[in-house]
């Protein structure tokens, strides 16, 4: 059956639409809106209303299944941190290291690194405590350090492995995964400086406070003597590098084996089993006098969770209605191959603003441009692992309200939807636009 691509798209593009106004300028919960919106798509595009339901409850739950405890995790370690002191110790220990006035710089650094082996969902739970910390303490607004830190996470989810987007990509491309690696480390460095310029160019014009609940001055006066720099970080720290192993022992080429050393590794490394080792060594710097109150602490970090929770589910309950559309068929009908390096770029970023996952959107797109590597001349290894970035690049146009990361970046920096659309959606906007200029210049002089 031949797809209708314009009343596909026309109808996507209007839910978008119905969506940010009912929640930007009528202000209502996200989470109804979002999900009265994804049963009406399902509906509207004649999906057994049966079918609809399920497919609701199924995309709730299966977003929570893949980060709901890693979130509650995350917002427990940051409870215990803040409370302890210790997230104003790491600020303290980073901004002596790079001063109050690179703190922008460091986040997003920080995101860079982390989101190599880390998810962007779980890298932007696990570094929130030390990002909010660091905002208090450089007394810069936690808008300008949540879209920087989202940057530095986004590049290189985006473009590097062995994130599973990019390592799927250049197993369908048959492209080489060392280059592969190679080139999207280096590509990420431009998109990380324009998601930090952006950061202090536009996300300043957000005035968003830090919040954190004491000073350090109160902090030390309660406690005498706030925890150690390496204490503190040890929560954070254990969970990325776990994962980090893990991801190094997942690799195609097995540099750890098949044994039972992988195995451990990959157990531990797992994003839940990391988090959840986190919340016990977060849980060593309670000091003595207030291991009362561990209980009361946790409680608060679950309870701050729920919000996160329910619209981090409703968004994934829109993606998955999105995904019984007929996208990827509608998309191969509006792009000729004459685009060169920018059609693969085009048909992930139509893909990724319906769908709203970066990794379907690379997936998918790097399925459909397989069969044309040839006939567009991506014969090289070079031109293929371009193929990849221009692929990864479109998966970064844009995150909004149908991506979860929209909505974990959103509420852990304390941001209203309006706000998320002009920091998230439009950071991440003008990063996949400007690598996709600098790949169309690239295969311009090669």
């Amino acid at each position: 059956m031949e797809v209708n691509a314009a009343y596909l798209f026309g109808l996507i593009f209007v839910s978008v639409l119905v969506m940010v106004i009912a929640i930007s300028k009528f202000h209502q919960h996200p989470f109804i809106v979002m999900t009265v919106i994804s049963i009406a798509v399902g509906l509207i595009w004649g999906v057994e209303p049966g079918k609809v339901v399920d497919t609701v409850k199924s995309g709730f739950g299966g977003i929570l299944t893949s980060i709901g405890i890693v979130i509650l995790c995350g917002t427990i370690i940051g409870k215990i941190l803040e409370k302890t002191g210790a997230a104003l110790t790491m600020a303290n220990t980073i901004l002596g290291i790079v001063g109050q006035k690179n703190s922008v710089v460091a986040i997003g650094a920080m995101g860079y690194i982390t989101g190599i082996p880390v998810f962007c969902d779980s890298g932007f739970v696990v570094l929130s405590p030390i990002n909010r910390a660091l905002a208090q303490q450089s007394n810069t607004s936690l808008a300008v350090m949540g879209t920087a830190l989202s940057g530095g996470l986004y590049a290189t989810h985006c473009l590097v492995p062995p994130t599973p987007g990019p390592i799927a990509m250049a197993g369908t491309l048959n492209a080489d995964l060392g280059l592969t690696i190679l080139v999207g480390l280096v590509l990420s460095i431009p998109a990380v400086l324009v998601a930090i310029l952006y950061a202090k160019k536009v996300a300043s014009t957000v005035q968003i406070p830090a919040n954190s609940e004491f000073t350090m001055e109160e902090l030390e006066k309660k406690y005498g003597k706030l925890p150690g720099a390496c204490a503190s970080f040890a929560p954070l720290l254990l969970p990325i590098v776990l994962i980090a192993l893990a991801s190094v022992a997942n690799f195609p080429t097995r540099p750890l084996g098949d044994g039972t050393a992988r195995m451990l590794i990959t157990f531990f490394g797992n994003p839940v089993i990391a988090l959840l080792l986190g919340v016990f060594l977060s849980m060593m710097l309670i000091p003595a006098s207030e291991k009362k109150n561990t209980l009361a602490w946790i409680t608060e970090g679950v309870t701050d969770s729920a919000a996160i929770l329910v619209i981090t589910g409703a968004g994934g309950s829109f993606g998955a209605i999105l995904k019984l559309l007929p996208i990827a068929d509608a998309a191969k009908g509006l792009f000729g191959t004459s685009l060169g390096i920018l059609l693969p770029f085009a048909v992930s970023m139509v893909l990724k603003l319906a769908m709203g996952a970066s990794t379907v959107a690379m997936i998918t797109t790097a399925s459909m441009m397989a069969p044309l590597m040839e006939t567009m001349g991506f014969v090289s290894p070079l031109q293929k692992v371009l193929v990849v970035m221009a692929i990864g690049a479109g998966s970064m146009v844009a995150s909004h309200a149908n991506d979860s990361y929209f909505w974990v970046v959103s509420q852990f920096s304390d941001m209203k939807p309006s706000e998320a659309y002009k920091c998230q959606t439009g950071m991440t906007a003008v990063m996949g636009l400007v690598i996709a200029a600098i790949l169309y210049g690239l295969t311009m002089v090669l």
